[in-house]
């Protein structure tokens, strides 16, 4: 390498990292988010969830994720020679694993306050060892879809993922979701729907703007490199749409809301500035803002609607995670064709159920097992005392519940 080179190298080995570190950020996000959202009773275990599955994901794409997902060697003493392309190969895997922690922190959520949390654990496994990275080599590893067909060539296009990450992880939860049932008082017997408030809006709302943040390191990392001025203006670019669709996500759904319920919903508009940064990561480098604006807002629209549909359809999800990951997700890669010439609604169509029909029918198969063998939810009473007690041992808020 000669001397410019060899800091381009470095400099974008480091925005790398640091985009990296903001993703890895998310976990907090995800954390404050699910936190906010159940009930003091449940809070000890969700933060418990989190945390193990964030290291259970780095370490099963460490052993072999990302070699499936790259079709690359076990990743199991790193790599520390000098890479052929713009960045270390070891901050390319550290930027990949702390997508798979995502894509599996997002189920936490979806399956809160009355699933077994070694249950949960065990999955976690196996959707980061196996079903997520199987997934991500047909989308981003370039790999023929089980020797079929190949996803890119047939016009799919996911910058950032949209489906590979956030559709990914809510497949997975709605098939868990779907075994593991409804909470108890959710659903009345006259079919009547019973809101379950959160603990803690300043948490969650905590949460969201943290996530926020980690996202210009998910989708500005994603434009892989920021050492030259193309690239450089690309990365502001993408920053710029990023915060331009969670602004108009957030304010679409809550002006929804107020029309709809005629209260301004805060978990509304929450779960807006999420579905609008869901709804802009397939595709944030080439739309101008005002559009990006506009898809955000789409997606606020959508999550609304999404979250009080699941809900009739007796669908229990504490946090609203498959509609914001899940169903604009998909928007997200349906309105990919629409700047991108280089993608297809053909393709974005086949790719989208390509990934759901795996992550979900694997995901059904894997907690159907662990519903035979060892059960994936807690009992009635374990459920009605709180999983904090009887999964962990301990309340996050022993002064308020009565706990010594």
């Amino acid at each position: 390498m000669n001397e410019l080179t060899q800091v381009q190298y470095a400099l974008d080995t480091f925005y790398f990292l640091i985009c990296g570190a903001l993703v890895m950020w998310m976990a907090a996000g995800f954390s404050m988010l699910e936190a906010g959202l159940v009930r003091a009773k449940n809070t000890t275990e969700i933060l418990t969830k989190n945390v193990a599955l964030y290291s259970i994901s780095c370490t099963m794409y460490l052993i072999c994720g990302y070699a499936i997902m790259y079709d690359g060697g076990l990743f199991l003493t790193g790599i520390t020679e000098i890479g052929d392309g713009y960045y270390s190969p070891s901050s390319d895997f550290f930027f990949q694993v702390v997508f798979v922690a995502t894509a599996m922190s997002i189920i936490s959520g979806a399956v809160a306050e009355r699933m077994k949390l070694w249950a949960f654990l065990v999955f976690a496994v196996v959707m980061t060892g196996v079903i997520y990275p199987l997934e991500g080599s047909w989308t981003w590893g370039g790999q023929a879809v089980f020797g079929m067909y190949t996803l890119g060539d047939l016009g799919f296009s996911d910058f950032a993922g949209s489906g590979i990450v956030h559709m990914a992880g809510a497949s997975a939860a709605l098939a868990g979701v779907l075994l593991l049932g409804a909470r108890k008082g959710k659903y009345g017997k006259s079919g009547e729907i019973n809101a379950i408030p959160g603990s803690n809006l300043p948490l969650a709302t905590l949460g969201t703007f943290i996530l926020w943040m980690g996202w210009f390191g998910f989708n500005g990392g994603s434009v892989l490199k920021v050492a030259d001025a193309e690239s450089a203006n690309a990365v502001a670019l993408v920053f710029l749409n990023t915060n331009a669709a969670a602004a108009g996500g957030s304010v679409a759904a809550l002006i929804l809301a107020r029309l709809w319920f005629k209260k301004a919903d805060l978990t509304m508009a929450l779960n807006g500035a999420l579905a609008g940064l869901v709804a802009i990561t397939a595709e944030p480098s080439t739309p101008t803002p005002l559009v990006a604006t506009l898809f955000g807002a789409l997606g606020g629209l959508v999550v609304v609607f999404s979250i009080v549909t699941l809900d009739k359809m007796k669908i229990d999800d504490p946090v609203g995670a498959i509609s914001v990951h899940g169903v604009v997700g998909l928007l997200g890669l349906l309105l990919v064709p629409f700047t991108n010439d280089g993608a297809t609604f053909t393709g974005q169509i086949i790719g989208a159920l390509t990934i759901f029909i795996w992550v979900f029918v694997a995901s059904l198969v894997v907690w159907g097992i662990l519903k035979a063998v060892m059960g994936i939810r807690v009992t009635e009473e374990e459920e009605y005392e709180g999983v904090d007690i009887a999964e962990c041992g301990m309340d996050a808020y022993p002064e308020f519940t009565g706990s010594k």
